[in-house]
């Protein structure tokens, strides 16, 4: 197989989230069209915390092996994004207020009792695999953000209309990422199209 033109390969990962971005699952559909009760909306939110928990880790591990100052620089603002800086709140605490204003027990949240298993092993497998594949494969795994703002848009607004137990203030987690996407997709994928300079190289960032 020959190398796809950097346009080319840019289509090729955007009809991957066009086909399978989460935005298509009937669960994303249930949430946003008020189909879900107070328990089930709880129980997304508590299980995704772990999610948002674990990002900073999985962003972490890959800081740890980049080898050039502008890589370090970007995956540090990243980590800042999500961990805050000490003065400002980052994702993982807005998230925490999310579920704060769900009703759940802060405690039981950042204790992970309620987590489910499978929710568990599927981020753990995300946060290794963005520690063992290689740093190219790495940067590829956080372009799922290319599709992030229109789930976003279509989550915050459904859920404000659709259920009486949901506030701007309780969904706050998701006005900044409307920004912070799109800035770390433009690093990332100008990053994944100059460095995936073989097919082998599109072909792992694709898969």
């Amino acid at each position: 197989m020959s190398l796809l033109s950097p346009d080319a390969f840019e289509a090729a990962l955007r009809a991957i989230g066009d086909e399978r971005y989460h935005i298509h699952h009937p669960f994303h559909h249930l949430l946003h069209d008020g189909k879900l009760t107070k328990g089930q909306v709880q129980a997304w939110a508590l299980n995704r915390y772990y999610y948002q928990a674990s990002i900073p880790a999985k962003d972490a591990s890959l800081l740890a092996r980049l080898d050039t100052p502008e890589l370090r620089r970007e995956w540090r603002r990243r980590l800042e994004d999500h961990d805050g800086d000490g003065t400002h709140p980052g994702g993982v605490e807005r998230w925490l207020a999310l579920t704060d204003g769900l009703g759940l027990d802060r405690g039981y949240v950042t204790s992970l009792a309620g987590l489910l298993p499978a929710t568990r092993f599927a981020v753990d497998a995300y946060v290794r695999f963005v520690r063992e594949k290689s740093v190219l494969e790495a940067i590829a795994s956080s372009l799922t953000e290319m599709f992030s703002t229109n789930i976003i848009r279509q989550r915050v607004s459904g859920m404000l209309a659709n259920y009486d137990f949901v506030s701007e203030q309780t969904l706050a987690y998701f006005k900044p990422r409307l920004t912070q996407a799109p800035a770390d997709v433009a690093f990332a994928l100008d990053h994944v199209k100059r460095h995936a300079d073989t097919r082998e190289k599109q072909e792992q960032c694709l898969a």
